[in-house]
């Protein structure tokens, strides 16, 4: 198209002093610059503040100014509950790597909404997304699978879809997404209390940049978060959040960097306790205590 994307992508931040988009900033932006915008195009849970966006009431606004609205769900899926077509999302990807515990190397994932059958092809012809009833007589036109099959490339590998069957097997034995959330819920809001609890905790409205602290920039709302908690290490870019790294690694709990001075904590329902809350928030103190020349 030519464009430039310094000019032609419209980015969006948070506030002064916050960490997260408000959801009426996103909407009036679309109400406001809708006839200039071609994609609307968000992640579902966001990677680093682990913010569960208003996905529906997003696409609600974005097809309400002519809009195309897609999202990236590779820390959605697995993760909470979604409803892609009644939500009328024109489309989605997301990789199965994470909530989805295929393991690295995984298959991807793609939605097509319904409503585009008939209306766009895809524009990269694949061997895999044409019609198999046609696909070896070698026809001089594409003629792809409705949905998104007809976007496949080539046939998956075996390794790469076999673990991710055994996940989804695993999903339904435990009764499904809906189960699961219910129980991340639970496991989120007991780490948080526990965390709040630190004596090394702040609000994120404090001024506390020079004192050793952090804070939590994941929204307190369940309904606006998954199973993540990001927490903000200060002083900022000082190096605390990698010694803390560290030690949470010393005392057997894993988190997730994120450059300058996030660490992510995400229990996960299928297999954490709630006893694994309690020992990574008190891991989280004796790694505090030990830079703070307490140990």
């Amino acid at each position: 198209h030519g464009y430039d994307p310094k000019d032609a992508v419209l980015e969006m931040f948070p506030r002064p002093g916050e960490h997260t988009l408000r959801t009426e900033d996103i909407l009036e932006t679309i109400k406001r610059e809708g006839q200039s915008i071609a994609l609307v195009l968000f992640s579902g849970v966001q990677y680093y503040t682990g913010q569960w966006f208003s996905m529906e009431a997003i696409t609600k606004a974005a097809h309400e100014e002519g809009c195309i609205c897609g999202w990236d769900l590779a820390h959605a899926v697995g993760n909470v509950p979604m409803s892609l077509h009644d939500w009328g999302v024109d489309f989605a990807v997301w990789c199965t790597y994470k909530y989805l515990n295929a393991g690295p190397g995984s298959i991807g994932g793609l939605f097509i909404h319904q409503k585009w059958e008939g209306k766009e092809s895809p524009k990269y012809a694949g061997w895999w997304g044409h019609d198999p009833q046609t696909r070896f007589l070698m026809p001089p036109e594409f003629s792809p699978v409705p949905g998104a099959k007809g976007y496949a490339q080539s046939n998956p590998s075996v390794f790469a879809t076999i673990s991710l069957l055994g996940s989804l097997e695993t999903f339904e034995q435990v009764g499904g997404i809906t189960d699961l959330r219910a129980r991340s819920v639970r496991l989120t809001g007991y780490l948080e209390r526990l965390l709040r609890e630190s004596k090394y905790f702040v609000e994120t409205s404090d001024d506390n940049s020079k004192r050793l602290s952090f804070t939590i920039i994941t929204p307190k709302n369940p309904g606006e978060r998954g199973a993540q908690l990001s927490l903000l290490f200060y002083p900022s870019r000082s190096g605390v959040m990698q010694k803390i790294d560290e030690g949470l690694k010393e005392r057997g709990v894993i988190g997730d960097e994120r450059q300058p001075d996030v660490i992510r904590l995400a229990p996960n329902p299928f297999y954490n306790s709630f006893r694994d809350c309690k020992c990574a928030a008190v891991a989280l103190k004796e790694a505090f205590d030990e830079i703070n020349g307490q140990v």
